[in-house]
């Protein structure tokens, strides 16, 4: 009898550990991929029904509510994800989050990779993509113009997978985007001269998400004080462009996840913000060497602040001109007066 209970206690013993090893995977590398730095699950394609949406994350910290939104979103299919240095990470953090048939990250370190035909295949598979944070214009220098980005915005604007970014990789997925190149740009600075050379704003010639074309976004927003900068970026847009753009900015550890009608919810710890323009309120002196000044009487932009939560907070319908339809936040003037952003409640 005993020796029974021994053997049975041993095979017990062997199940669970074969059952912790199954669950504890790492990564691993697998011949004739190119870019491919690891995946998890299974290596065999799979096809799975969609729900299109965007996750826009301000970087500092994962935000585990809008992963479990994409992976809902992505039907437990393949998930794909980019980057443009070593790091797997990514894989396990997502596969944790819930059932999905693999995890897989691409490591896109030049043009030659972004345009060869294997990587462009794995991505238009993926049913989820997300891009991690880094250097934004590593990822404008290296992906833009190639089979990388067009098999992302086959993504984004055809299959309708869920797409997300953090950081750098939030950067690029608007439109209207902030290349970063040559350093970051610091808000006191650019407030005080608009036409900085760090300040260097690209319209829509890169990625092309649903509802986001007429958007500029930052992160780290306020952890590292960038309302003023994002401001800044905002003007230029309008000066150089021609167009009245929407700023989103998530705060670090905080996402904004636009659904397929284009609403969007705070997921996270921090706060989001969604800044309005008006065609009829201009930057009153936007040019190189002078503070920004851009009052409208105290306001020149409408700013709707929405607190995150672990399981989504508020509603902003980015598909609709009705400032009536947010909920969940508190509505804000901010102005800049001789280069110094203010802001204040609205009534």
């Amino acid at each position: 009898m005993k020796g029974d209970k021994m053997m049975g206690l041993l095979t017990v013993m062997a199940i669970g550990l074969h059952a912790c090893s199954q669950s504890g995977s790492s990564p691993k590398t697998i011949p004739g991929r190119p870019a491919s730095i690891g995946i998890v699950g299974d290596t065999a394609d799979v096809i799975k029904p969609v729900t299109a949406g965007v996750a826009l994350i301000g970087g500092g910290g994962n935000v585990d509510g809008a992963f479990r939104w994409m992976i809902a979103r992505s039907g437990g299919g393949d998930v794909v994800v980019l980057t443009a240095s070593a790091n797997a990470g990514y894989n396990v953090d997502i596969d944790s989050l819930g059932k999905v048939n693999s995890v897989e990250t691409l490591n896109i370190t030049s043009r030659e990779l972004a345009n060869n035909d294997t990587v462009a295949r794995i991505i238009r598979n993926a049913e989820m993509l997300f891009i991690a944070g880094g250097d934004q214009s590593r990822y404008m220098n290296n992906w833009r113009g190639t089979k990388t980005a067009e098999a992302i915005n086959y993504l984004l604007t055809e299959k309708g997978v869920p797409v997300g970014g953090t950081s750098a990789g939030c950067a690029v997925l608007s439109g209207l985007y902030y290349s970063g190149e040559g350093g970051s740009a610091v808000s006191d600075s650019v407030l005080a001269n608009p036409y900085d050379t760090l300040v260097k704003v690209y319209n829509n010639d890169f990625l092309h998400a649903p509802y986001l074309s007429g958007t500029i976004s930052d992160q780290h927003y306020v952890k590292r004080g960038r309302q003023g900068r994002h401001v800044t970026f905002m003007s230029r847009i309008i000066t150089d462009y021609g167009i009245f753009p929407m700023g989103i900015a998530p705060d670090e550890k905080t996402a904004v996840c636009i659904d397929e009608q284009g609403v969007a919810t705070v997921f996270g710890v921090s706060k989001a913000y969604f800044i309005q323009t008006d065609s009829s309120k201009k930057p009153e002196l936007c040019v190189k060497g002078q503070p920004l000044q851009w009052n409208c009487n105290g306001q020149a932009l409408k700013v709707y602040e929405i607190p995150a939560s672990a399981t989504g907070n508020g509603r902003f319908p980015l598909s609709v001109n009705d400032t009536t339809a947010a909920s969940g936040g508190t509505w804000y003037w901010w102005w800049v007066e001789n280069g110094v952003l203010k802001t204040k409640q609205a009534p």
